[in-house]
């Protein structure tokens, strides 16, 4: 849990609890469920359900236990405050499929905007000047594609190396609305901490399991101007 800040400009941050773990967290790092018209729990990962919701901050695996062994559904029942609901067998899965098209959809978001280029020649260019500010390549890229890049991010002040994306470039490029994406750079910071932030919670959930290769997401923290060609 994040330690609580003494600082009065984080007061304003709210927080929701839990209700399997009943670890306390800023609403953003953890997940919504809400109850449907047809009296239907389900995910509510962008948290814009009416009415009332309950919040999760355990993997799919704790999940799908908890569901499995009954002990999801009396916890739902108390943070909704009803008897009559229906959890579905399947709903790890459904939580896991929403944070994946949300974050597929919000790289496509970010794309419009204009904040993410592809291709390597303009990511590589754009990652060595210091202008990409989180490098994405898909999960089929070639090995020396990757290396290469991961190096040009390094000499603009990147991290170690880039995200390797869970998905191919075939998914990849149909959330950008282009094609053949195998990288991607955002060149906007805050387009980046979006990404990140949208990806974050994706494997948070599915856990170190299954979820991304190459570590978390990764923003760029350095300076351009740092030589680092001479390690």
């Amino acid at each position: 849990m994040r330690a609580r800040s003494n600082d009065p400009l984080d007061a304003h941050v709210p927080e929701r609890t839990c209700i399997l773990s009943r670890r306390t967290a800023p609403r953003e790092e953890l997940i919504r469920l809400a109850l449907g018209p047809n009296g239907e729990v389900a995910p509510d990962v962008r948290a814009r359900a009416p009415g009332r919701g309950a919040w999760i901050g355990v993997s799919r695996a704790e999940l799908d236990q908890a569901n499995a062994k009954g002990k999801l559904k009396p916890a739902l029942q108390r943070a909704l405050k009803t008897n009559e609901l229906q959890v579905p067998a399947d709903l790890g899965e459904r939580t896991e499929q929403a944070l994946r098209r949300a974050a597929l959809d919000r790289l496509g978001m970010e794309a419009r905007a204009g904040n993410l280029i592809n291709g390597a020649e303009r990511v590589e260019t754009a990652a060595r000047a210091g202008k990409a500010h989180m490098l994405v390549h898909a999960a089929d890229a070639g090995e020396d594609g990757r290396k290469a890049l991961d190096q040009a991010w390094r000499v603009g002040g990147g991290g170690p190396q880039g995200m390797i994306f869970p998905e191919g470039r075939t998914i990849l490029s149909m959330a950008l609305g282009r094609e053949n994406v195998v990288h991607a750079a955002l060149t906007d910071p805050a387009a980046a901490s979006r990404v990140s932030h949208a990806i974050a919670r994706w494997r948070a959930f599915t856990g170190p399991d299954r979820g991304l290769e190459g570590g978390e997401p990764a923003l760029r923290t350095g300076s351009a101007d740092e030589d680092l060609t001479k390690e």
